[in-house]
């Protein structure tokens, strides 16, 4: 009976590292095939890798761990072992440094985020769409916050919540590093797709 109990956890393992994988790419923003580069691994078994149709092993998930820049055991959910503290790993997308605040790659996710001080003209705004809600809160230096139709700098202190499916910009809006929190749901964790920004925002400085 033990052994058959094993083996039930085993596969009850297994079966999550695929979700997890999926999840953990959309939340870096790759690709499959910029994942398939990073890593040598075929863009099929990847694919089969993150549906369930190929079983992980450990020459497969150890260049995953790698790319992602996760620990091996978050990408299979090895037990907790009751220490609750989380150990962040940031990593950098599109300028922006994220820094993981849950370890969980289900359910809620929080993160701070640090856009970095910019020289001369402020960079052309790229605005984002997907599902889900946002909330987010400022630390330290000048957010500003494109939002359909509003253009709002929020400061330290300061907090706003919005619908994702709303085309939205974060820019740097001060002379140093912007600090926030950010926390969103699992709809969030959906690749970001370029959206025109609206009328009222076009053409502002």
């Amino acid at each position: 009976m033990a052994t058959e109990a094993q083996d039930q956890e085993l596969a009850g393992v297994l079966s999550a590292v695929g979700p997890r994988l999926r999840a953990l790419r959309r939340l870096r923003g790759t690709t499959l095939a910029q994942l398939s580069e990073a890593t040598g691994i075929s863009l099929s078994t990847l694919s089969r890798l993150e549906s369930g149709g190929r079983r992980p092993t450990l020459e497969l998930l150890l260049p995953l761990a790698r790319a992602h820049r996760v620990a091996l055991d978050e990408l299979v959910g090895a037990p907790e072992t009751g220490d609750p503290r989380v150990r962040p790993r940031p990593f950098v997308r599109h300028g922006t440094t994220y820094v993981p605040l849950t370890r969980n790659l289900g359910g809620l996710h929080a993160f701070k985020q640090i856009l970095p001080a910019t020289e001369g003209p402020a960079p052309e705004p790229e605005f984002g769409v997907h599902e889900g809600y946002e909330w987010l809160y400022v630390l330290s230096g000048r957010l500003r916050l494109l939002l359909g139709e509003y253009d709002l700098v929020l400061g330290p202190g300061e907090a706003a919540e919005f619908d994702t499916r709303t085309p939205h910009a974060f820019v740097n809006a001060g002379p140093r590093p912007a600090e926030f929190l950010s926390l969103f749901g699992p709809q969030g964790e959906r690749m970001h797709v370029r959206a025109r920004p609206t009328t009222p925002t076009e053409g502002r400085p």
